[in-house]
């Protein structure tokens, strides 16, 4: 159950999701940078941590195409990709100083060439001044878009080996902002299809001794190639089929715990709501590359105007809309007073792109008034953008108030936090939906690497067990911690003031969710618990095994007093609940309100 300071969770992982945390020290440590705690960093949350695959991978391009004294790389899976973080440089730098970044694209050898699906996805790498690596760190932590560690892992050895070669040039940033800062409306790049650009031809310019130097000389085929990175248990022939099967589980059509080989036999029916089927359902990397490219599509088919923020927020939804577009009004109580104002707003002529929020919000899990906000939303003309991850589809169906549903495939979906993944999903019924389905089709690539949509679908075969069970046990451990006089508030929508409005859109048979928040009535016994809980203590949520957090520590660590003038306290500890019997957790819980009433009688 215990890891160490900055080992994978879960232990013995090379693709963790999460990181250890355990104690409130380590995570302002964390927070602070403090070196003693960073070298023992063996990985983190993927946005906000770049994995050692990646750091090695981005290192030996820098080696071979830069200058490792003054320049850093980050690495994107497409040459759209990378350009929306290029732009994002020009948009942030000095007049001149954009010359100082370029791209470099990397293709399959002409001796690979059409050999297999694998290896034909994209490599693309900003390479630019170390002083800017501030500026890349943004858009790798609020687009999502960066590569995966299994990505990274495949493209090293096959940079190495030879069968990942440049494209001959380097893009600079001011031809690549032609393109690209134009938004995606003007954007004329490749784009792709299941991964593999449109129109991608190697290279031919390559040199035999380039070649020779990257390891072909040693004969060895690229077919013994794959073998060896993949095995024939991990067949990347088989990322399609796994991407269909989580498309159908994800728009209702297939939600029972079964194997790959029956998701595809069932024949596509109607999902959560009429006419929903998986051709509404597109996968991203990531769930917050599911909300910045459903924020960059929504921009592409309106005019220019700005997006709404309703509730309390994950941090980087709030960072998207303002960064991105024109801005954003922001409503972090997501209060009935709140839509009141929006509306005076309306009736006064004002206009917005769109509305984003949370069902339920994190980490208080309040839930906003969708009915509401769907009836503003037909009334004056503005897309509504609905976040179901901490609620998910089985407990929930927030589809018919949306125009589009993101979600992130990380957290329960998935549940072994092993593997990024996120999904976005066009409402058919929604007054959008025809130009949002044009807009996609033109506009969408699948970026979502073939060996981690594999494990999606492997990871997710049995959710619907884990769902319900998750959700029963979290009902039995808030219970408890409700009628504990040693705890301040306890935030779970079945206890939420907002109520009604969860379960005006709760399934028959669904539930509250697996995560809750807890706060204590002080700092000092908020760290007694926390310290003594006997949990895997991380950043992430829905995982098979309970987490916890310092969720405000982690998250706003800047912005404290921002966070609290939302309610949102500095000392709340986010318990995600897992797999485990609820005796177990039961006595967890009990032993850390111990600690809670020892650091009580001492204070006292």
């Amino acid at each position: 159950m215990l890891q160490a300071i900055g080992g994978p969770i879960p232990p013995n992982t090379d693709h963790a999701v999460s990181a250890s945390l355990p104690t409130w020290k380590s995570n302002i440590a964390y927070e602070e940078g403090e070196e003693w705690l960073v070298n023992k960093m063996q990985c983190g949350y993927p946005r906000f941590f770049v994995h050692p695959n990646i750091q090695r991978l981005a290192e030996e391009i820098v080696r071979r195409h830069g200058d490792p004294e003054t320049e850093f790389s980050t690495l994107f899976p497409s040459e759209k990709a990378a350009g929306v973080c290029v732009s994002f440089f020009v948009s942030r730098l000095p007049p001149g100083e954009s010359s100082k970044v370029r791209v470099v694209n990397f293709v399959p050898s002409p001796h690979t060439e059409s050999k297999s699906p694998a290896i034909t996805s994209f490599l693309s790498c900003v390479i630019y001044p170390k002083e800017y690596k501030s500026i890349a760190k943004q858009v790798w932590q609020h687009t999502g878009n960066g590569i995966s560690s299994r990505r990274a892992e495949f493209c090293a050895s096959a940079l190495e080996d030879g069968f990942l070669v440049p494209e001959k040039g380097a893009a600079t940033a001011d031809s690549i902002s032609q393109r690209f800062c134009k938004g995606p409306r003007r954007y004329q790049g490749r784009g792709s299809v299941n991964g593999v650009p449109r129109g991608i031809t190697a290279h031919t310019g390559t040199s035999e001794k380039s070649l020779a130097t990257n390891g072909l000389q040693d004969g060895r085929e690229y077919a013994q190639f794959i073998e060896e990175r993949f095995g024939r248990n991990l067949s990347t022939s088989l990322a399609d089929q796994a991407k269909l099967a989580v498309r159908r589980r994800i728009a209702g059509v297939l939600t029972a715990d079964v194997d790959l080989n029956v998701a595809l036999e069932k024949s596509s029916a109607e999902g959560r709501i009429a006419g929903l089927t998986e051709e509404e359902v597109f996968l991203f990397p990531s769930g917050m590359s599911s909300i910045f490219n459903a924020h960059q599509i929504l921009l592409s088919v309106r005019e220019p105007m700005r997006s709404i923020c309703f509730g309390f927020p994950y941090v980087d939804t709030l960072k998207i809309l303002q960064k991105w577009g024109p801005g954003c009004l922001f409503y972090g109580q997501g209060s009935s007073e709140e839509l009141d104002d929006l509306e005076c707003r309306l009736k006064n002529g004002e206009r917005f792109l769109s509305l984003f929020t949370e069902f339920p919000g994190n980490p208080l899990l309040k839930s906003p008034d969708l009915q509401r906000i769907r009836s503003l939303a037909d009334e004056y003309d503005f897309a509504v953008v609905v976040d179901e991850t901490v609620g998910n589809f089985l407990n929930i169906n927030v589809l018919p108030y949306a125009d589009i549903v993101v979600s992130s495939l990380t957290k329960i979906f998935s549940g072994d936090s092993n593997v990024m993944g996120g999904s976005a999903i066009i409402n058919p019924r929604g007054r959008y939906f025809s130009t949002l389905k044009e807009a996609f089709a033109r506009e969408y690539e699948d970026i979502l690497w073939a060996e981690d949509a594999v494990f999606l679908e492997r990871n997710s075969r049995d959710f619907v067990s884990r769902i319900e069970r998750i959700n029963n046990t979290t009902e039995k451990i808030t219970a408890m911690l409700k009628e504990c006089p040693l705890v301040k508030d306890i935030y779970y929508p079945k206890y939420s003031p907002s109520l009604p409005l969860y379960n005006m859109v709760r399934n028959p048979n669904g539930g509250y969710g697996g995560l809750f928040s807890v706060t204590f009535h002080s700092t000092t016994e908020a760290i007694a618990f926390f310290d003594t809980l006997k949990m895997l203590k991380g950043p992430s949520l829905g995982t098979n095994f309970s987490l916890s957090s310092p969720y405000t520590l982690l998250a706003h660590y800047n912005e404290l007093d921002w966070a609290k003038s939302f309610g949102v306290e500095s000392d709340l500890v986010r318990i995600s609940v897992g797999l485990e019997d609820v005796p177990d957790l039961q006595s967890r819980i009990q032993l850390a309100l111990d600690a809670v009433a020892e650091a009580r009688g001492k204070v006292t």
